[in-house]
């Protein structure tokens, strides 16, 4: 089978190089089309192509644009126009083509119909819907459109029932659904030079990591901590990662209470091997989510067998107590209740990374996500030839 595997922005490159490499490994010929790599991307190409495919021109003025609006609107006008202009290439000529993320609506919709409306043949459309709610809410404008967008691919997958559930609810047919669960996830390993940039902890080290984002409750984590530093605690809050929002504000209230010694904060764009270094020196590893149905940043924390704290949301909401310290979701003070007991207590961490690790063996393999995925394939394939 050919499988065009189709990321534009590469906003899950973990995700897509580990199912690439999966799907390629039970013998499939996969293309992974995304935009040009970046120094902070890991992608290696196992077994399977990567084509530099979109937004070159975006990318390449990056430096000058910077990473706010104006780079934002340039790529959104360089998508539309490949969208609707630009060559197909060997995704016309794909069995399957795979969209994991769908970057910009309005352009995915003038890309995903031409490839729909192919007159002789076309490939099978699926869409991974990483989360029931598009863009985690997040997004605005950007979001318009996604739902209607949805009923041009001919199978969807979800990584659990919550998702599939929600999907339902709005009005996606049950039989176009797919469950395949979201397998652990490596980063790529730290080496010397990564480690070196990482501070060693004077304490217990909380780490928040991955891009900063609304939903994800950073201020939530941020009064949490104030409330566990007023009361006497001692531990280290690390950030690691790049905002979209702004934290200056957040970060002064740490250090105007006289708590800054105690902040390591790494912003920006960063490599997997510098965050992979930062997981190593973290103790405990924070996800104050505000929602979220699966985190592809908790599927890579887990085999670094570190206690993890989390809000009931989404994929959270289902973990026993012996395997994260669990606590409801937009609350500061449960939140720090819930942060208290592994800060306090060296054993208890050991025990709730102890439940990560035991957590990361049972969530099965990429071969098994390989497997899942090839069936929801041949499902929309068998769709395509009766219609």
């Amino acid at each position: 089978m050919h499988i065009a595997m189709l990321d534009p922005s590469l906003f899950t490159g973990r995700y897509d190089d580990s199912l690439c490499a999966a799907l390629a490994a039970r013998g499939h010929e996969v293309v992974l089309h995304g935009r040009p790599m970046r120094d902070t991307d890991a992608i290696e190409p196992h077994g399977y192509r990567y084509a530099a495919r979109f937004f070159p021109l975006a990318e390449r003025a990056r430096g000058l644009l910077g990473e706010g609006a104006l780079f934002r609107g340039a790529k959104a006008l360089e998508y539309c126009a490949q969208a609707r202009l630009g060559g197909l290439g060997d995704m016309a000529a794909a069995d399957v083509v795979h969209a994991q993320w769908l970057p910009f609506p309005p352009a995915d919709r003038l890309l995903i119909g031409r490839l729909a409306g192919r007159a002789k043949w076309r490939p099978a459309l699926v869409h991974t819907v990483h989360n029931a709610s598009a863009y985690h809410g997040d997004s605005g404008a950007q979001a318009a459109g996604y739902r209607a967008l949805l009923d041009r691919f001919d199978a969807l997958i979800v990584h659990g029932e919550e998702t599939r559930a929600a999907m339902i609810a709005q009005g996606v047919a049950a039989e176009r659904l797919h469950i395949v669960p979201h397998p652990p996830m490596e980063l790529a390993r730290a080496g010397d030079a990564d480690l070196a940039q990482v501070p060693d902890p004077r304490g217990p080290r909380i780490l928040f990591f991955g891009t900063i984002r609304p939903y994800k409750g950073f201020d939530l984590l941020i009064d949490a901590c104030l409330a566990l530093w007023r009361a006497g605690l001692r531990f280290e809050l690390a950030v690691a990662g790049k905002p979209f929002l702004d934290v200056a504000p957040l970060l002064d209230r740490v250090r105007a209470e006289g708590f800054g010694d105690r902040l390591v904060p790494d912003l920006g764009f960063l490599t997997e091997q510098r965050l992979d270094a930062h997981l190593r020196k973290a103790d405990i590893i924070a996800f104050p989510y505000r929602h979220i149905d699966s985190s592809g940043a908790f599927l890579s924390a887990l085999h670094y067998g570190k206690a993890m704290v989390a809000t009931r949301v989404g994929m959270f909401a289902a973990l026993a107590e012996g395997d994260a310290a669990l606590c409801a979701p937009e609350d500061a003070e449960a939140l720090a209740q819930a942060l208290r007991g592994p800060v306090e207590d060296a054993a208890l961490r050991a025990r709730l990374g102890a439940g990560a690790l035991a957590m990361r063996a049972q969530l099965g393999q990429w071969s098994d996500a390989a497997e899942g995925t090839l069936r929801a394939y041949q499902q929309a394939v068998e769709k395509v030839k009766q219609a």
